[in-house]
C-alpha cells in the first residue's frame, strides 16, 4: 500500500477519481510509504489540522506509479502520473497534527 494525504476540501471534491489541486502543475500525485508518512506530513502540513490521510492499493491504480528521487536527497518516493480512481482507495482516515503542531506515528486500519 501506499499512502496520500489530502486535504479534506480536495478529498471532498472527488468524483469517480481524485487529484489534488494543483497536481498538474507537478505532473504526479505526491504519494509515501509506511515508513515516510510522518516525516512527510511533518515536513510538508505541520500545524495542519484539515487532512485526510488515503491508503492507495497501487495494483488498482491505471495511473503510472513511479517510485523516484525528485528530491535528489536519495530517498525514493511512490509517485502517480495521474489521477486516482477512487476505486483504488482502500482506507480513508482524518490525519490531523496534534495539539505540538507535529504528527505520531500512522497505523494502518486492520
Amino acid at each position: 500500500m501506499i499512502l496520500h494525504i489530502a486535504t479534506d476540501a480536495d478529498w471532498a471534491a472527488r468524483a469517480d477519481t481524485y487529484a489534488p489541486n494543483g497536481w498538474e502543475s507537478e505532473g504526479f500525485v505526491h504519494c509515501s510509504d509506511e515508513m515516510q508518512v510522518v516525516r512527510t506530513a511533518n515536513r510538508v502540513f505541520a500545524g495542519r489540522r484539515d487532512l485526510t490521510l488515503l491508503e492507495i492499493d497501487p495494483e488498482r491504480l491505471s495511473a503510472d506509479l513511479v517510485r523516484e528521487d525528485t528530491s535528489g536527497a536519495g530517498e525514493k518516493f511512490p509517485h502517480i502520473y495521474g489521477p486516482i480512481e477512487v476505486s483504488a482507495v482502500v482506507s480513508v482516515v482524518p490525519f490531523a497534527a496534534g495539539d505540538d503542531g507535529g504528527f505520531d506515528w500512522w497505523t494502518p486500519p486492520v
